[in-house]
């Protein structure tokens, strides 16, 4: 289960920490008051969403890390964390940024962060 709940806390944080590095992006565009914020209003906008990825982020560390009873080292929880990232990010992506597009070389990136995943956990 320590797995499982590390997994998901990643997840969920790293949905916020998405919103908080690019949500800013996007509402800047929808939002004219959001646009009119001096860049320090954005920055203090991010950092209270941050609050929340680093409240699931420590906890998933915690409860996945080998050292704490976890099943993951701390090589396997950055690998995960940062696959993780990118599946977000890229859903993100192209759901919030139109504009945006998948291409082939970006699929390519992806398959190499699956091959660096089996090989950190490769025994």
């Amino acid at each position: 289960m320590k797995a499982l709940y590390t997994i998901l806390l990643l997840i969920v944080s790293n949905v916020f920490m998405t919103f908080a590095w690019y949500g800013h992006l996007k509402m800047k565009q929808e939002y004219s008051w959001f646009a009119a914020l001096p860049l320090i209003g954005v920055i203090a906008f991010s950092w209270s969403i941050a609050f929340f990825e680093y409240s699931c982020q420590i906890p998933a560390n915690r409860i996945g890390y080998v050292g704490n009873g976890g099943p993951f080292s701390l090589m396997q929880l950055k690998v995960l964390q940062e696959v993780i990232t990118l599946i977000i990010f890229t859903v993100f992506t192209t759901v919030f940024f139109k504009g945006e597009a998948l291409h082939w070389n970006h699929i390519a990136a992806f398959v190499c962060l699956i091959l660096a995943v089996y090989f950190v956990f490769m025994k």
